[in-house]
């Protein structure tokens, strides 16, 4: 069966907004909501402005947790420091997942590289989840969109050193490429599995440089932005993101798909609906509201 994926080409605050609405999916209890705080530094993340309408309509509380290497955002001081420089403690609720230990251990019994994944405690507070992802280049995942925010993004900083050495942290920048890409995907999983269905994704492709929001030194975006998109299917909307990238028929392209295909970015997307917490095949439904 086909996921549905929601489509507009129009990006703005309250498109945002209408977008996650086309889902009809009522978020219930306390909400988390997922998105990249950006690192110090970063031209290209998407700043509260642009996410404000859908995280006030929905009323639920940012969430981010540490990352596992060298910025503004590798310790619970440092980045609570960025959340504010950011302005996302003030326009919203912030919770730093991991902020304090110990972390909490998802099990993946059928995990294709990983059999736990690790992200911060304070995931139990809450009962659904919005992932709001920026679709971009990534220089170790190809591309990062909502699968990475569910993987890497909801992992402690432990939990990110975790997933990237393939279940030995201290592998870190020495893993194996794809069982890295692989583990992410397990990881992913494993945080569908704890929320199950409640969960939404609205993904903007805008300021898509090859190089992630974790980048400090990012390069300037190559191709035009293109839309936002909706879905209750993490798979099927980077899929159908990937798809819009290569069907533009802006030049710039070229750049971001070389990064993606230099990166084996795809064998995420793979790994992910062989397991089957989603499908590659979806209908895209464009609705300019």
């Amino acid at each position: 069966m086909k996921s549905t994926v929601y489509f507009t080409r129009t990006i703005t605050p309250d498109k945002v907004l209408e977008m996650y609405r086309m889902l009809g999916k009522e978020l219930e209890g306390n909400i988390a909501i997922k998105l990249h705080s950006g690192e110090v530094g970063n031209q290209n993340f998407i700043g509260p402005e642009l996410w404000k309408p859908v995280i006030e309509a929905v009323g639920g509380t940012v969430v981010e947790c540490n990352t596992a290497y060298e910025g503004e955002r590798n310790t619970t001081e440092k980045h609570l420091k960025t959340l504010e420089k950011h302005g996302w403690t003030k326009a919203f609720k912030v919770d730093l997942l991991d902020a304090e230990g110990p972390d909490k251990a998802l099990d993946i019994p059928d995990g294709t590289k990983l059999k736990k994944n690790y992200v911060g405690k304070n995931i139990d507070k809450y009962d659904s989840m919005l992932v709001l992802s920026h679709f971009k280049g990534h220089p170790s995942g190809g591309y990062g969109g909502a699968l990475k925010q569910l993987s890497i993004g909801m992992a402690s900083s432990y939990g990110k050193a975790n997933i990237h050495g393939v279940g030995n942290p201290d592998a870190f920048w020495t893993s194996d490429h794809d069982s890295f890409l692989m583990a992410m995907a397990d990881a992913a999983g494993s945080v569908v599995n704890h929320f199950k269905d409640k969960l939404a994704f609205v993904s903007v492709m805008m300021n898509m440089s090859v190089d992630c929001d974790c980048c400090a030194n990012a390069e300037d975006p190559c191709m035009k932005d293109i839309g936002i998109l909706a879905s209750l299917d993490p798979i099927a909307i980077d899929q159908a993101c990937l798809d819009l990238v290569y069907a533009s028929d802006d030049p710039g392209k070229n750049h971001l798909i070389q990064r993606i295909e230099s990166q084996n970015g795809i064998l995420t997307v793979e790994t992910a609906a062989a397991i089957g917490y989603g499908t590659r095949e979806y209908e895209l439904i464009e609705c300019e509201l």
